[in-house]
C-alpha cells in the first residue's frame, strides 16, 4: 500500500467498502471518485466491496476523500497488501459494524461505522443489506433489524396510546417517522452535495416529512416502517446471493501436509523418497514443492501427480458429477476431493494463482461487463425519479390552482406518487438476476467473465467448435507408422524428438508412444514452431520437421503410392503427419482423437435450441468431414489461425457467434467472436481471452451455458415486467383515490423484495 511522499503524492488506494452491494452503489462512489480533485484511475467492484485508485494527496488527503464516501452511506475501509475480501468472508477481516443503506438508481447501500464507533450523522440506522459482521447473528440484532424493531414498537406504541390519548399517539407516529427518515435525509443531502439529488432517500424523505405536514404521521411511519423491512428483507437476499462465492472461496483446505526431506535443502522443497510430512498453511505453498493428500481430505493446490492413483471428485470446483480417475502426470485442483488412494502431488500454482481464486476473481470482476439490458435501464432510471417528482409536482399543483381541486387531497396524492416512483425493482430487476446467474454458473463448472456476456449467449446464431481437444477428448493415440526410409522404431525415435519441446496435443501423442516402446529420444536444438503447419528443429546437425501433408507437399513430392496411403489413412477420420529430414519424406504418422462422449448430443441439442453448428480445424477435409459426419455438424478444414478469424467475421454478418476452443491458435478467433468460450482444460490464452470457460471438459457446457443465458433474460423480463406493472397499476388507482401512503410504499418495497426472491430462484438453476 502507498504511503504519501512528498516528492510523489500520489498514492495507490485498494478500499473495503462497506455496503456497496449493487451497480449503483457502484455508481455513487465513481460520482464521488469522478469529483475528487487529484484522484484518477478509480475501479469500483461491488462484488468484491473494494475501490482501487490513484489519489494525489497534496490535492486531496484520503481523510477528506474516506469521509466523501462516508457522507453518501458507504464506510471505506483502508486494506494492507493481500487483506481478505470481504466478499469472501475470510477470517481476519475487519468487519464492519453497521451496513446500512441499498441504492438503487439513487437507493443507498449503506454501512456505518465500523465495531466500536459510531458514524454519527451518517445513517447509522439506515438500510442494512449485506454486512460481513452481521453472519451468525439473528436479523432483530443487525443494524437494520434493531431499526426495524425500534420502528415497530413506537408503532405499536402510538397506536396504544390512540385509546387513551390520541394528542398523545399522535406524537408517538411523528416520533417513529423522524426516526427512520433522519439518516435518509441526511443521506439525501448528501446525495445532492456529490450529484445525486434523486436519490430514494431524496423521494421517501419527501413523502415523510410530507405525510407529517398534511397530518398523515401514522401513515408516514408506516410507510417508513414498510420501507426499513424491504431493505432488511433485501440484505438477507443480498447475503444468500454472495454466499455462492464464499462457498467456492471455502473449498480450498486451510493447510496442507508438506513433504520434506531431512536432507532437503533449506528452501523446503519435499521428496518423493521418505519425506516426512509436515502440516503448514496451505496460502504458504510454494510452486515446486510437494503434498501429501490421504483419502477424504482435499487438494490444497493446483497441482501435479507424481506419486499413487486415486478417483479426485472435481465437482466441488468443476461441476463434474462423476469423480475422475487420476494417476501420475495428470492435473489436479485446489478444493478436490481426493476419495480412496494416497497421493503425492507437486504444487504448480500458489494459493494466490489457483483454479478456484481465479474462478473468484472472474466472477467478482464479471460484474464490470453489462449487457444492453443494464445499460438501458441505467439510461432509463436516470431519467424516471427525476420525471416522477415533476409528474407529483404537477398532480398536486394543478388540479387545486386550475381545477378548484382540494389542496390537501391532491397534495396527499402527489406524495403517494413520490412514492409509487421509486425506482428500486426497476433498477435491481436487471442486476438481482445477473449476479444469480453468475454464481450459479460458477457453482456448476461455468465462468461467464460479465453480464454482457452472460446476456449475449442465449442470443447466439452460430456456435463455431474448434476440434481437438474441445470435440474430441484432447487425447489423440498414434494408431499407424509408416517407415518410408530406415525403420518405424527410428522414425517415431526422430519425431519425439522434434516434437518434444511442443505441448500441442498431437506431438504428445507422439512422443507419448515413443515413451511407450522405450525408446530414448534424441537431443533437440534450434527447436521451434510454425504455427498451425510443422515443428522443426536439429538433431545432431541433421534439419528435421514435423509437419502436416500439405507443408511437407510444399517442400517435396509424394508417390502415387505415399498420396494413396495419406488418403486412406484421413478417409478413416486420421490425421497424419510426415516426418521431413530437409526435403525427404522419410514417415507417415497417423494419429487418431476419438469424439468426446457428450459431444454428438450437445450438438443434437444446440440445434434443438435453434444455435447452427459448424466445426473449424486445421485438420486435413477427409479428417475433419469423417469426425464432423459423426457428430452431425457441418466443417471448415485446412484452417490456419488467421482463417479461422476471417471465418468468424463472415458468420457474424449472419447473426451472433460464439467460438469454442480450447488452444493458442484458437485464441484469435475466440477474441474475434460475441462470445469465447474456452474449455478448461485449455491453455490459459485460451482462459485469458475468452469470455467464458466450462470447467467440465465437456461440451454439454456450451448447451447448459445457452439455458442458463436464457433462464436469466427470462428472470429479468418477468422483474421488469413486474416492476412497472405493479407500480402502473398503482399509480392508476392513487390517482382515483383508492390507494393510500402506506399502500404506495408497498409498490416499490414490495415489488422490490418479490424481484429479488425470482432472482435468488436462478440460484437452483441445474444443468440438464
Amino acid at each position: 500500500m502507498s504511503q504519501p511522499n512528498p516528492n510523489n503524492p500520489v498514492s495507490e488506494l485498494r478500499y473495503n467498502v462497506a455496503g456497496m452491494d449493487c451497480a449503483d452503489c457502484a455508481c455513487k462512489i465513481e460520482t464521488v471518485i469522478s469529483r475528487t480533485p487529484g484522484a484518477s484511475e478509480g475501479k469500483v467492484n461491488f462484488t468484491a466491496q473494494t475501490l482501487a485508485l490513484k489519489l494525489d494527496e497534496s490535492r486531496t488527503p484520503r481523510a477528506t476523500l474516506e469521509r466523501n464516501i462516508r457522507a453518501v452511506g458507504y464506510e471505506a475501509k483502508l486494506k494492507s497488501d493481500g487483506s481478505p475480501n470481504p466478499a469472501h468472508g475470510e477470517v481476519g477481516h475487519e468487519h464492519h459494524e453497521d451496513h446500512d443503506g441499498h441504492d438503487h438508481a439513487g437507493h443507498d447501500h449503506d454501512q456505518a461505522s465500523h465495531a466500536g464507533k459510531t458514524d454519527t450523522g451518517h445513517g447509522e440506522a439506515g438500510h442494512d443489506h449485506y454486512d460481513p459482521s452481521n453472519e451468525g447473528k439473528a436479523w432483530y440484532n443487525t443494524k437494520q433489524g434493531r431499526l426495524v424493531v425500534i420502528s415497530g414498537f413506537l408503532l405499536i406504541a402510538a397506536y396504544g396510546f390512540g385509546f387513551l390519548e390520541p394528542q398523545l399517539a399522535n406524537w408517538g407516529y411523528i416520533a417513529a417517522t423522524l426516526l427512520g427518515t433522519y439518516p435518509l435525509a441526511f443521506k439525501a443531502w448528501a446525495g445532492i452535495r456529490f450529484g445525486d439529488p434523486f436519490s430514494i432517500n431524496t423521494l421517501v424523505t419527501i413523502a415523510a416529512v410530507g405525510a407529517i405536514a398534511i397530518g398523515q404521521a401514522p401513515e408516514g411511519a408506516v410507510v417508513v416502517f414498510f420501507f426499513a423491512i424491504g431493505e432488511l428483507l433485501e440484505g438477507i437476499a443480498a447475503g444468500r446471493a454472495r454466499a455462492g462465492i464464499k462457498a467456492l472461496a471455502a473449498l480450498a483446505p486451510k493447510t496442507a501436509m508438506l513433504l520434506l526431506d531431512p536432507k532437503a535443502a533449506p528452501d523446503g522443497l519435499g521428496s518423493l523418497e521418505n519425506g516426512q510430512a509436515q502440516e503448514i498453511p496451505a496460502e504458504s505453498l510454494k510452486v515446486g514443492q510437494l503434498v501429501r493428500v490421504v483419502p477424504g481430505a482435499r487438494v490444497p493446490a493446483d497441482g501435479t501427480i507424481m506419486t499413487g492413483a486415486s478417483s479426485l471428485d472435481d465437482s466441488p470446483v468443476t461441476g463434474e458429477s462423476v469423480p475422475v480417475d487420476k494417476t501420475i502426470g495428470d492435473t489436479v485442483f485446489a478444493g478436490s476431493i481426493n476419495t480412496d488412494g494416497s497421493l503425492e502431488v507437486r504444487v504448480d500454482k500458489a494459493a494466490s494463482d489457483n483454479t478456484i481464486a481465479r474462478i473468484i476473481k472472474l466472477v467478482e470482476e464479471a460484474e464490470d461487463g453489462k449487457g444492453q439490458t443494464a445499460r438501458f435501464i441505467d439510461r432509463f432510471s436516470r431519467y424516471w425519479t427525476p420525471g416522477v417528482l415533476v409528474v407529483a409536482l404537477l398532480v398536486t399543483l394543478v388540479p387545486p390552482l386550475l381545477l378548484n381541486g382540494e389542496w390537501h387531497t391532491w397534495l396527499y396524492k402527489g406524495i403517494s406518487l413520490i412514492l409509487i416512483g421509486c425506482p428500486c425493482a426497476l433498477v435491481l430487476s436487471v442486476p438481482a438476476a445477473i449476479t444469480s446467474g453468475l454464481s450459479s454458473g460458477a457453482r456448476r463448472g461455468l465462468l461467464i467473465k460479465g453480464g454482457g456476456v452472460l446476456e449475449t449467449i442465449g442470443s447466439i446464431k452460430t456456435i463455431a467448435f474448434d476440434k481437438t481437444g474441445t470435440l474430441t477428448a484432447g487425447k489423440p493415440r498414434v494408431t499407424n507408422i509408416i517407415a518410408l526410409q530406415g525403420s518405424e522404431s527410428d522414425a517415431l525415435r526422430l519425431a519425439a524428438g522434434v516434437e518434444s519441446s511442443s505441448s500441442h496435443p498431437l506431438a504428445k501423442a507422439i512422443v507419448d508412444k515413443a515413451k511407450e516402446q522405450k525408446l530414448e529420444l534424441p537431443t533437440i536444438s534450434e527447436a521451434k514452431a510454425i504455427q498451425g503447419q510443422a515443428a522443426i528443429g536439429s538433431i545432431d546437425g541433421r534439419n528435421f520437421a514435423v509437419g502436416s501433408p500439405k507443408y511437407a507437399a510444399e517442400r517435396t513430392s509424394f508417390s502415387s503410392q505415399v498420396s494413396t496411403q495419406i488418403s486412406t489413412l484421413e478417409q478413416s477420420g486420421k490425421t497424419v503427419v510426415v516426418l521431413l529430414e530437409n526435403d525427404q519424406a522419410l514417415a507417415l504418422i497417423a494419429i487418431r482423437d476419438e469424439p468426446r462422449d457428450d459431444a454428438r448430443q450437445a450438438i443434437a441439442e444446440l440445434k434443438a435450441l435453434g444455435i447452427s453448428s459448424v466445426m473449424l480445424t486445421g485438420d486435413n477435409a477427409r479428417t475433419g468431414k469423417a469426425i464432423a459426419d459423426t457428430l452431425g455438424l457441418d466443417v471448415r478444414a485446412d484452417l490456419m489461425p488467421e482463417d479461422k478469424l476471417k471465418l468468424i467475421t463472415e458468420f457474424k454478418k449472419q447473426g451472433s457467434v460464439a467460438m469454442i476452443g480450447d488452444g493458442i491458435n484458437d485464441a484469435p478467433a475466440l477474441a474475434a467472436s460475441d462470445v469465447g468460450i474456452a474449455m478448461g482444460a485449455g491453455t490459459d490464452v485460451a482462459l485469458e481471452t475468452a469470455n467464458a470457460a466450462l470447467l467440465r471438459n465437456s461440451v454439454m457446457g456450451v448447451v447448459d451455458l445457452v439455458r442458463l443465458s436464457r433462464a436469466v433474460m427470462g428472470n429479468i423480463r418477468q422483474n421488469i415486467t413486474f416492476a412497472l406493472g405493479l407500480k402502473a397499476i398503482f399509480l392508476v388507482t392513487t390517482l382515483l383515490g383508492l390507494t393510500n401512503l402506506w399502500m404506495a410504499i408497498l409498490s416499490d418495497t414490495g415489488a422490490t423484495a418479490i424481484v429479488t426472491a425470482n432472482a435468488l430462484r436462478l440460484l437452483t438453476f441445474k444443468p440438464r
